[in-house]
């Protein structure tokens, strides 16, 4: 275990980028992973029945199909894309559908069609370098105008931009399913930007998945490392700094909390309350299915989106995320579902399907959801439990068991509000860097947040570098 010029801790994308970018340029490195396999959010099991084949958390990836990280690695991802990256079904009419097509999308949402292309479409048609600027949120802006554009939007709550920008209960609908990814309340700033971002993203550049599962990505990233000439081992839980090899430069894609207990008292006094004060969001109830057949959508249309967002209108959905907010299990939760074979049938037996879902639900929550969930899925797709062959939950507590990071549940490993937007996790010009010599965080609780796009690992990464 000597003889390394840099360690990673954690092989979530983040650490993965990070490994990867350090040993790009040269440097010798050991990736340590305390799960026995390696990925973070991004692995890959049977949870249900033999040959069904599930991704633990991610499955739809637009951000590792366009972010800096990902493109500088160049790996042969073998994406695969949804006839439709993502859909709304609503109570009475068709679904919303998100198409790569900005147009053909607004021709769907009749008298909302022009406030779509103005709205997201303009942002989609900025292309790769505002998506830069907003995942190097710290950095120079590579799109200057466009960021402003974008910023006097998305710093709105999505509730007041939605009913300012779309007149129809469909546009209002499909924009806040998609803020809601956010886990806030959406009545909270910059809730707007998150659900323009990611609406962008589909016409951008697709809300693919990995052919075969998340997994694919993660060990075609471990394999790139080890031809690099770096080590990585699974099953070894760091608990302390001292307990790692000597390096110049330790990466750790770990959030606060796991640091705090780490470092134990070599940390400054003020910059480890500072820690201590970092806040973790909402968790979430995830379930995995076996089925027989597709689901039976009312809107068939539906049936070829990647993902789906069930919730209804925008005021249910907000009234929902807002009941998550202040600690209360809603009774129709908002669901984001994704249905990975409609792009990639290769995870289920012939004519058998996979299917995941999950609601959000205060931190730590241990409470059962699946009939709330299942009762939102039947409400859109009546007779849906007749497919089911079988099922899987996890729910707060169980994801944290998989993946620490994911404390109380919370995959996006902290609060995304405005304060933790950019503040994470404390205000600084270089917030990946610690206090300690050679110690960098690069998890989601560091720029840009939560998403699969390993931005944390290679900003940490390229600060490592220019050090020395």
């Amino acid at each position: 275990m000597d003889g390394f010029d840099a360690v990673v801790v954690g092989s979530g994308p983040n650490g993965l980028a990070g490994a990867l970018t350090l040993a790009g340029a040269g440097r010798r490195v050991l990736l340590l992973e305390a799960a026995e396999r390696f990925g973070g959010g991004l692995r890959t099991e049977e949870l249900t029945l033999p040959g069904f084949v599930h991704d633990v958390c991610a499955t739809a990836l637009p951000m590792a199909a366009v972010s800096a990280a990902f493109r500088s690695l160049g790996l042969p991802v073998g994406f695969a894309h949804p006839p439709v990256p993502a859909a709304h079904p609503l109570d009475d009419g068709p679904a919303v559908l998100v198409h790569r097509d900005p147009d053909r999308t607004a021709a769907g949402l009749g008298r909302d069609g022009r406030a779509w292309r103005a709205v997201v479409g303009a942002t989609a048609r900025a292309g790769t370098p505002l998506v830069d600027t907003l995942l190097s949120p710290l950095g120079l802006p590579r799109a200057p105008l466009a960021a402003a554009r974008f910023g006097a939007l998305a710093v709105q709550p999505a509730t007041v931009l939605a009913r300012a920008a779309f007149r129809t209960a469909g546009g209002r609908a499909a924009l806040a399913g998609m803020a809601a990814h956010s886990m806030l309340d959406l009545r909270s700033p910059i809730t707007g930007g998150f659900g323009v971002m990611l609406a962008a993203l589909a016409h951008h550049a697709g809300w693919p998945v990995v052919r075969g599962g998340s997994q694919v990505l993660a060990d075609l990233m471990v394999a790139r490392l080890r031809e690099l000439g770096g080590e990585a081992v699974t099953g070894h839980r760091v608990t302390s700094l001292a307990g790692l090899p000597p390096a110049r430069t330790v990466l750790l894609d770990v959030t606060p909390r796991q640091f705090l207990a780490m470092a134990g008292d070599r940390l400054p006094a003020r910059y480890a309350r500072r820690l201590a004060r970092y806040r973790y969001g909402p968790g979430v109830f995830k379930l995995d299915w076996a089925l027989d057949g597709p689901v039976p959508w009312k809107d068939p249309a539906v049936g070829l989106a990647g993902t789906v967002h069930l919730g209804g209108t925008l005021e249910e959905i907000a009234l929902s995320e807002a009941q998550v907010a202040r600690g209360v299990h809603p009774e129709r939760p908002y669901v984001l579902l994704v249905q990975a074979c409609v792009a990639d049938p290769s995870r289920a037996p012939a004519g058998r399907h996979t299917l995941w879902a999950y609601c959000h639900v205060p931190n730590g929550s241990a409470v059962d959801m699946t009939a709330a969930v299942e009762d939102q899925i039947e409400r859109f797709a009546p007779g849906f439990r007749d497919r089911v062959l079988a099922r899987h939950s996890l729910d707060s507590p169980a994801m944290q068991d998989r993946n620490a990071n994911y404390v109380g549940g919370d995959i996006g490993a902290g609060l995304a509000d405005l304060r933790q937007f950019v503040g994470r996790p404390v205000y600084s010009p270089r917030p990946w860097r610690t206090p300690l010599p050679g110690v960098y965080l690069c998890s989601a609780a560091t720029p840009p947040g939560p998403g699969v796009h390993g931005m944390g690992g290679y900003r940490a990464a390229r600060l490592a570098l220019r050090a020395g």
